[in-house]
């Protein structure tokens, strides 16, 4: 057996062990034909979707599930930097050397001389500072250029509006944001009487910009409240369903008033 059968099939291999896994599957000579194909495009999808999951997995407090996630996450880093050695552009050190020393540069008031002192929110703000100096050292050609394209949506709107208000673009009053809402409402509706589907999808999508503007302005992630939302939205909808069940029907036998009324005796039950 060679050394790297050994450490292969080493149950206590740990991140050497996982490297070398990559490396075998990898192999033009010996490795996984599917594997061999991939390219940083073609994985990246599955990055996004484990990020997803490792969400998922706290959101449902499984830790034991949250340890595989977390496993499934660090092997798409792993696979990306052995394409990224076979292609010499950086390596799994280089990966974890660098994100240590941004770390460390964010972090002066622990690996530094600043005070310990400091409040989170003054801490915040240095860290916002810090990471501005990084962009501009990398001549960035705009504000906004360096905001995830792959994000979704709604934290790419956040992150937009937090990077445009650091240059002063922003509204002061929150009253002026729900304003800008029933503004965006109103043209939705006119669109939607008026307009073609290209301009009504556009007055959507400027109300979904605002009322993410205004979900930073009240210093809430709108994803987790959308997620919540939707949480909830799951759970009294199936009470619906229970009940109708308890009444030998199914969904689509009964009406929407019937329904509706249903929905509204879930809503009650759940308050304290």
């Amino acid at each position: 057996m060679t050394d790297s059968d050994t450490l292969v099939h080493d149950p206590q291999g740990g991140l050497p062990r996982l490297l070398e896994i990559m490396r075998r599957l990898r192999d033009p000579q010996t490795g996984c034909p599917w594997d061999i194909e991939q390219d940083f495009a073609s994985i990246a999808p599955y990055t996004i979707e484990e990020a997803y999951e490792v969400a998922d997995a706290i959101e449902r407090e499984d830790w034991d599930d949250l340890e595989a996630e977390l496993g499934d996450q660090l092997l798409q880093t792993v696979y990306h930097t052995q394409m990224g050695t076979e292609a010499g552009l950086f390596t799994f050190d280089s990966v974890a050397n660098r994100i240590s020393d941004k770390m460390i540069a964010r972090h002066p008031h622990v690996f530094g001389n600043d005070p310990r002192g400091k409040s989170a929110e003054q801490q915040t703000r240095d860290w916002e500072t810090i990471k501005a100096a990084e962009r501009a050292a990398k001549a960035a050609r705009g504000t906004l250029d360096d905001v995830a394209l792959a994000l979704p949506a709604l934290t790419r709107a956040v992150k937009l509006q937090k990077r445009a208000a650091r240059v002063g673009f922003d509204w002061p009053e929150i009253g002026q944001v729900v304003d800008k809402i029933a503004e965006e409402a109103r043209e939705l509706t006119e669109a939607r009487d008026r307009l073609g589907r290209t301009e009504i999808e556009e007055e959507f999508g400027d109300l979904l910009f605002v009322i993410a503007n205004l979900a930073r302005h009240l210093k809430l992630d709108p994803e987790e409240a959308l997620r919540a939302a939707n949480a909830k939205f799951t759970r009294r909808f199936a009470g619906v369903e229970a009940r109708l069940r308890e009444m030998g029907k199914r969904p689509e036998e009964s009406s929407l008033e019937e329904m509706d009324a249903l929905w509204n005796a879930e809503k009650a039950r759940e308050k304290p």
